[in-house]
């Protein structure tokens, strides 16, 4: 087929024996379409230099065959404003993307109170991804808002009973419970929690809650002298552990309600001739890059980013093609290292 003209899909249709819909399908990697009758159709496309022409494409579906990322603006020690913990699972999402022929848009929500119809209105994107709300009360506000316009759009976070969205979130329940009971194992009996554990910020509070129900399970009380509120940034955990001690209250753990909370725990306990684990066994949540580089490694729960990227993903994708999807709740796995073993 050398006739100079532009090769397309009819011409593909043409040398695979398929019909042009199956093609079309094929080539934007659709899962209507087998793997074998996909990778015969793409090598013949790429043998006849066969490029998707975007724009008609999408005029025929009305769609952009983009999804947009959004951040929550996070303080952070670097220029990135993105917190740490997502870093890995931007990975995920990337690939996960490319691999169901989707481009990927990446931005930071808007701190005004429209920073949705950027995306939603102007057709940039079929689909959001929202990493980090800062406070649940006021981002519920807003998520109400994207579902009455009938924006497609999918959430990490919190599972709870009466949320506006679809979301997908680790066990953060198990996961609080899991670093209790671990400290518990190791003779700690005063259990500080670090993290504001109240509706706000449901993720901390679910860990909240699985920390002092197996608190409970050991004949234990909860003392509100040992919780001390903190967002979760580097600084946050310095000022939280400072306050804590100023109190001059006895504690031999500290359960911080995320990785950088207690990285700045550590820090300030540093500061105050505290030996961890010695003094005062520490252990986090996330289980972040740098909290294996931590003085001494950090205990922590590690959440599944990799799978969590896939499905936030597929999740989107079923809600813009019209079919069911249900919210997610992924296991976590205790991460044991020298922070919190005696």
């Amino acid at each position: 087929m050398t006739t100079g003209k532009k090769p397309t899909s009819i011409d593909i249709a043409y040398l695979t024996g398929f019909s042009q819909a199956t093609v079309s399908r094929a080539l934007r990697n659709s899962p209507l379409v087998s793997e074998e009758t996909r990778r015969k159709v793409q090598e013949v496309a790429r043998q006849l230099n066969y490029k998707v022409d975007k724009n008609a494409s999408n005029l025929r579906t009305q769609h952009s065959g983009t999804l947009a990322l959004l951040f929550f603006e996070d303080p952070t020690t670097d220029d990135s404003h993105i917190n740490p913990f997502f870093v890995s699972m931007l990975g995920s999402i990337t690939r996960a993307c490319a691999q169901r022929g989707y481009d990927l848009l990446i931005s930071f929500q808007q701190a005004s109170d429209d920073w949705h119809a950027d995306y939603a209105d102007s057709k940039k994107a079929d689909g959001i991804i929202l990493l980090g709300y800062g406070d649940y009360v006021t981002y519920c506000d807003k998520a109400r808002k994207l579902v009455e316009q009938g924006t497609h759009f999918v959430r990490w976070g919190a599972v709870l009973p009466d949320q506006p969205d679809t979301s997908v979130g680790c066990d953060n329940y198990s996961g609080g419970r899991a670093v209790a009971e671990h400290l518990l194992e190791q003779g700690c009996k005063r259990i500080a929690f670090l993290g504001e554990a109240t509706r706000h910020y449901p993720e901390f509070f679910e860990r909240h809650h699985g920390y002092a129900e197996a608190l409970a399970d050991a004949g234990l009380k909860v003392d509100p002298e040992l919780q001390v509120d903190a967002e979760s940034t580097q600084e946050s955990g310095h000022a939280a552990m400072t306050a804590l001690l100023d109190r001059n209250v006895q504690f031999d753990a500290v359960f911080a309600a995320s990785d950088l909370i207690a990285i700045g725990a550590m820090r300030a306990m540093d500061e105050r001739g505290l030996r961890v684990p010695e003094d005062v066994a520490v252990a986090g949540f996330d289980d972040v890059p740098s909290a294996s580089f931590a003085h001494p490694p950090l205990t922590t729960v590690r959440q599944d980013t990799k799978e969590a990227g896939s499905i936030l993903v597929d999740n989107l994708l079923h809600l813009i093609h019209g079919d069911p999807v249900q919210t997610s709740i992924l296991p976590i796995k205790l991460v044991v290292r020298k922070s919190s073993v005696r």
